[in-house]
C-alpha cells in the first residue's frame, strides 16, 4: 500500500485515490455535466446549480494503520440545499443514508438520535484539526472541559461516521472545527433528517462556510452542549 503525505500528520493513500476514481467514474458517466467537488482531485467544473462532495476515505489515518474504522461519504446538492447523502462503512457493511425532507436510514431502516437529555449521562465525539501542533486555535480545551462534563469523549477519527452514530443513538453529541465540506456533508444531513440539532461551534444554522465548525447532538444535548462551547 502506497501512503502519501500531504501534510506531518495528514496522509493519502492509494485506496484514497482508487476509491475516488471509482466514484468519479461513474458519477461523470451518468451526470456529466454536474460540479464535482472532491478531496483529492479537488474541483471537477459543471453546473453549479448540481454539486456531489466527495470523501472518497474518510478516516485515512486509521486505515493507514489497519484501524478498521473509516468510510466513504458523497453528498448531493442542488440549488444550494443538501438533498442527499450517504455515508459507508465497508469493515461494517453499513449504510447511512437521508434525503431531505424524507428521513434518514441505516441499511434502509428509520434512524433517530439518542433521547439522554442531560450531558452527565452523554457520550460524546469530536476530532482534532490537522494543524494541531501549530495552531493553538486546536479544540483541545474543549476536549478537557466537555470530558469533565460528560459521561465520556471518543475520538475516532471519521467525522462523517460521527455524525452517523450521533444519527443513530451511538454518540449523543459531536463536535469538531475546521472541517472541510466533503468531511460532513453528507454525515451532517444524515443526522439532520433523523432528527438531530445541526449547527456551527456558535450555533449558526451555516456550518458549511468558513469558518467552519459543526455541532450535532440530539434535540436535548445540543443547548447543553453549545452552553459549553460558547460560554453563553
Amino acid at each position: 500500500m502506497r501512503v502519501d503525505h500531504k501534510g506531518v500528520i495528514d496522509l493519502v493513500t492509494e485506496a484514497d485515490r482508487r476509491s475516488e476514481e471509482f466514484l468519479l467514474s461513474h458519477i461523470r458517466q451518468r451526470f456529466p455535466d454536474d460540479y464535482i467537488l472532491t478531496e483529492e482531485r479537488g474541483e471537477l467544473p459543471g453546473s453549479t446549480s448540481r454539486i456531489w462532495y466527495i470523501d472518497p476515505l474518510d478516516g485515512t489515518v486509521n486505515y493507514a494503520h489497519g484501524l478498521p474504522i473509516f468510510s466513504v461519504s458523497i453528498a448531493y446538492a442542488i440549488n444550494g440545499e443538501m438533498h442527499l447523502g450517504v455515508v459507508y462503512d465497508p469493515m461494517r457493511d453499513e449504510c447511512f443514508s437521508a434525503q431531505s425532507g424524507a428521513g434518514a436510514w441505516l441499511n434502509g431502516s428509520p434512524i433517530h438520535p439518542s433521547l439522554t437529555a442531560d450531558l452527565d449521562h452523554a457520550l460524546l465525539v469530536t476530532g482534532f484539526p490537522y494543524d494541531i501542533r501549530t495552531n493553538p486555535d486546536n479544540n483541545l480545551d474543549h476536549f478537557t472541559h466537555l470530558s469533565l462534563c460528560s459521561q465520556g469523549v471518543r475520538r475516532l477519527g471519521s467525522a462523517a461516521l460521527d455524525l452517523s452514530y450521533v444519527a443513530c443513538g451511538r454518540f449523543d453529541g459531536f463536535w469538531e472545527l475546521r472541517l472541510n465540506v466533503w468531511d460532513v456533508a453528507a454525515g451532517a444531513l444524515v443526522a439532520r433528517e433523523a432528527g438531530a440539532l445541526v449547527t456551527s461551534m456558535s450555533g449558526a444554522v451555516d456550518y458549511l462556510s468558513p469558518p467552519q465548525s459543526i455541532l450535532a447532538a440530539n434535540p436535548h444535548v445540543h443547548p447543553l452542549m453549545l452552553r459549553q462551547l460558547t460560554g453563553k
